[in-house]
């Protein structure tokens, strides 16, 4: 059964959720990385990947990627970490077609994308920091799956992800939520989005919009 909290999720956009989060005074929005291939809004949990140069993790050799695809399911996103500096793709297209398959949500990946036309032509959804050809093999590899991760930068926000936590991507920003934080993120937002619903409902009618976003709008995130 869906987790009842992606459901909820997933009727929230970017934007009323990272107000929730400023209403807390918590962190986890984050931009710069746009949408690059399917439509729409995606949510889900955590499934975490670190790819960086050094040696992999020991054991049999396998390509980075497919243990996190292994992992996931259609409530879950693959978030990546690839904050190298390489130009060195950390998914690509037969990764793509592997998640998919599998009914993963999407992917979200601080660092290059390769094979985005083929992500595009199986309209699967990434949001991906840059693009680029270069293989990962001889660059970059798996250094670990299910750890910590972290996101973004100091100009368009920083995020530390864990695995299970809460993500939410759309064209505005993408957005993680600790597990522990959930309830009360979501509570926050969709009392939000309920009054906003009430602002455009009076705009409608013809009320002035000075008059709906007056104080009450600009006090609407206070304690």
């Amino acid at each position: 059964m869906s987790d009842p909290n992606v459901q909820r999720l997933r009727r929230l956009d970017a934007c009323a959720v990272s107000d929730a989060l400023d209403k807390l005074q918590l962190p986890g929005a984050v931009t710069g990385l746009p949408q690059r291939s399917g439509k729409g809004r995606i949510a889900g949990r955590a499934v975490t990947m670190k790819v960086g140069p050094g040696q992999p993790p020991p054991g049999p050799a396998r390509h980075l990627g497919c243990a996190a695809i292994e992992q996931a399911g259609p409530d879950h996103i693959i978030v990546v970490e690839q904050r190298s500096g390489l130009e060195a793709g950390c998914w690509g297209g037969l990764l793509t077609l592997g998640a998919k398959v599998r009914g993963v949500a999407g992917v979200v990946a601080d660092g290059p994308l390769r094979d985005v036309d083929e992500a595009v032509a199986c309209e699967f959804p990434i949001f991906g920091r840059s693009l680029t050809s270069r293989t990962a093999r001889g660059r970059v590899v798996e250094l670990g799956v299910q750890v910590p991760v972290t996101l973004g930068g100091a100009v368009g926000g920083e995020a530390t992800v864990q695995p299970g936590d809460y993500v939410l991507a759309d064209q505005s920003a993408v957005i993680f939520i600790a597990a522990g934080d959930i309830e009360r993120v979501l509570d926050a937002a969709e009392a939000i989005v309920a009054k906003e619903a009430a602002m455009a409902k009076a705009i409608l009618s013809g009320t002035p919009i000075g008059q709906v976003m007056g104080g009450n709008y600009e006090h609407m995130l206070e304690q």
